[in-house]
């Protein structure tokens, strides 16, 4: 394995176009990376994950724990091969997850408590015990566990996530086999995020999230706070925003320094009618598509635009058949894979200006 793990080849202001050197191949950057949660991009096969041009994918270790469980994964000598998706995957390691009542028993010092979704049994997931976790997925990147507490709290409780977030992050990184990110939490706080940010820096993880952000927070303060706390991180290292996925929040996150994003953004979407397309997003389901024979997108070369048209996709969707999600769901990640391929030309050509005002442009529209 190399010793560093990016490598930045341009930069147009704050943004940067580089490249990741993972275990499982090179990606590029800035990247999406689609949501896998339980093993699976909703829908979408790991072979045709590669053929839409996704680089990396993200997994959520907690829930492949709970099911189908360490000892089956292990069959397949990790989550690649499990999956059948042989490029670079990021685990993610299941904090976020104390932000859904149903899972979140209660956090204690040595770590979080949940009950598992599928027989109820409590378990404390501790630093140690996640970077085990990730550590048998055999992920390319494996993150930190953190303390991701709601929007809203007290700032006497932020500081306890903090507090906590750092001393996971140092039990974690001594179990951890393999590249790790830290995560920086602080809420909306300045001060403690410049506190967790000199706490998780100083570890010298290979990479850095901004985590606490993107979960309810007015979208102007979630900005601001971004603002506010990228120059903490280290220039010459990847850093990766938690939870944003839609174009016109990429491309902004991307000119104030980020290089890493994830959302369910297109597979949701798409599981509602939604397309995104060169013109703007597009609701399927509305009579006006019902006679359209036209692609969903004309510049689009995924293969529900070479095959299938507007009004077929319209009649699977009303019908609720199952290949209208997988083929809306195919073309919202094929979007989303050219879009990031734009986006690195537009760092590289130097006019990533004009394409934040374009994409703002297009994504203005309502349904076209």
């Amino acid at each position: 394995m190399r010793d560093e793990i990016f490598t930045i080849l341009s930069r147009q202001g704050k943004s940067r176009h580089g490249v990741l050197h993972l275990p499982h191949g090179d990606v590029e950057t800035p990247v999406f990376m689609p949501v896998a949660t339980k093993g699976t991009v909703k829908t979408i096969p790991g072979w045709d994950l590669e053929k839409l041009g996704v680089s990396m994918i993200i997994s959520n270790s907690l829930h492949l724990y709970f099911r189908p469980g360490l000892d089956i994964i292990s069959l397949f000598g990790g989550i690649h091969e499990f999956m059948g998706f042989r490029k670079p995957v990021f685990t993610d390691s299941g904090g976020f997850q104390i932000l859904k009542e149903h899972f979140l028993i209660g956090v204690r010092d040595e770590g979080i408590y949940f009950r598992s979704p599928s027989d109820g049994v409590k378990v404390l997931l501790t630093p140690g015990m996640s970077a085990s976790i990730q550590n048998s997925l055999g992920s390319d990147i494996a993150m930190a566990l953190d303390y991701c507490i709601p929007y809203g709290k007290s700032k006497r409780s932020v500081e306890r996530a903090v507090k906590l977030t750092t001393k996971w992050a140092r039990e974690f990184k001594e179990k951890r086999k393999g590249i790790s990110f830290g995560i920086i939490q602080g809420g909306v706080y300045q001060d403690l995020r410049e506190i967790s940010s000199s706490q998780i820096t100083s570890m010298d993880f290979e990479g850095y999230a901004i985590g606490g952000l993107s979960i309810g927070e007015p979208r102007e303060i979630m900005y601001k706070v971004l603002e506010d706390s990228i120059h903490l991180l280290p220039e010459e290292k990847p850093r990766y925003f938690m939870g944003l996925g839609s174009p016109l929040d990429i491309v902004r996150g991307v000119m104030m320094g980020i290089d890493i994003f994830d959302s369910v953004f297109p597979t949701r979407n798409a599981r509602h009618g939604i397309a995104f397309t060169s013109e703007g997003a597009i609701d399927i389901r509305k009579s006006k598509y019902r006679d359209q024979i036209i692609p969903l997108d004309r510049d689009c070369d995924c293969h529900a635009c070479r095959y299938y048209t507007r009004a077929y996709i319209h009649h699977l969707m009303k019908e609720n058949e199952l290949l209208g999600l997988y083929l809306l769901s195919l073309h919202n990640i094929r979007f989303m894979m050219k879009f990031m391929d734009s986006l690195r030309d537009s760092i590289d050509k130097n006019r990533i200006e004009d394409f934040y005002q374009e994409t703002k442009e297009i994504f203005s529209k309502k349904n076209v």
